[in-house]
């Protein structure tokens, strides 16, 4: 007779969508060839995609894509901070804020712009600056860009799972662009972050023809100083370049 209680329980898993398109969450069904031998080893409890059962009380790791703009948000993270045994990040807009960001430096300037000085109350008791998940709690694991690698999320999430001592690199792309054999866009005087962005992807942008967004989010590493410095050497404002940082980090 088989003990039940020595077969092991497959880990929780709660998928919650926040501000964001949802790309991030549609990119993971992407990965065809292995998604049901990953869903084979969780216990997905609830996902908003495909599922409109209630939050359960206890997880193992909650995996939230979307940047928080609500006080209703903003619960439901610490909500999911305080049952799930791990948080782990999708996409930038969970990471930096991502494209909500954006209105970040500008949002109680517009409402006032919008509403004067008579703000609805349920403006103003609701909505507020977007903010990246750690903002708000700590967060253990994090997929970046946007939208996410959905092999780069497997193997992020395996790591949730079951843990993982993996140092997760604080370089700045420049490297792997220059590893690649790429010519430099600044050389033909075209703005690119990869000067000032967290490394990882494989400089996927720039290998595609195409200069660096940003959307992995500023390196720790990143000397933004000199990256403004060295865009003004290649005739590109400054100001256009806080402006592309704009984008995929609240700085």
């Amino acid at each position: 007779m088989t003990d039940n209680a020595n077969i092991s329980k497959a880990p929780s898993v709660a998928l919650i969508g926040l501000a964001s398109c949802f790309g991030c969450q549609i990119n993971i069904t992407n990965v065809e060839a292995h998604l049901m031998e990953v869903l084979g080893q969780i216990d997905m409890r609830h996902w908003q995609l495909t599922s409109s059962e209630p939050m359960p009380e206890d997880i193992d790791v909650a995996v939230i894509e979307g940047a928080v703009t609500t006080e209703e948000a903003e619960r439901v993270v610490r909500q999911l901070r305080e049952r799930a045994a791990a948080v782990m990040t999708i996409g930038a807009c969970a990471a930096t804020a991502g494209i909500p960001g954006m209105a970040a430096p500008h949002y109680y300037a517009r409402q006032q712009d919008v509403y004067g000085d008579a703000v609805p109350a349920i403006v103003s008791d609701i909505a507020y600056k977007p903010r990246p998940v750690r903002d708000i709690v700590e967060v253990d694991y994090e997929v970046p860009c946007c939208p996410i690698d959905p092999y780069d999320f497997v193997a992020v999430l395996q790591r949730a799972l079951y843990g993982s001592n993996v140092y997760r690199r604080t370089s700045t792309l420049c490297g792997e662009c220059k590893r690649n054999e790429q010519g430099c866009f600044y050389g033909r005087e075209t703005l690119c972050l990869g000067l000032v962005t967290r490394s990882g992807c494989g400089a996927r942008c720039p290998n595609l023809g195409r200069p660096c967004n940003g959307c992995a989010g500023v390196s720790p590493d990143a000397n933004v100083d000199a990256a403004r410095r060295a865009a003004e050497r290649s005739n590109i404002s400054v100001a256009s370049f806080d402006k592309a940082l704009e984008m995929f980090n609240t700085l």
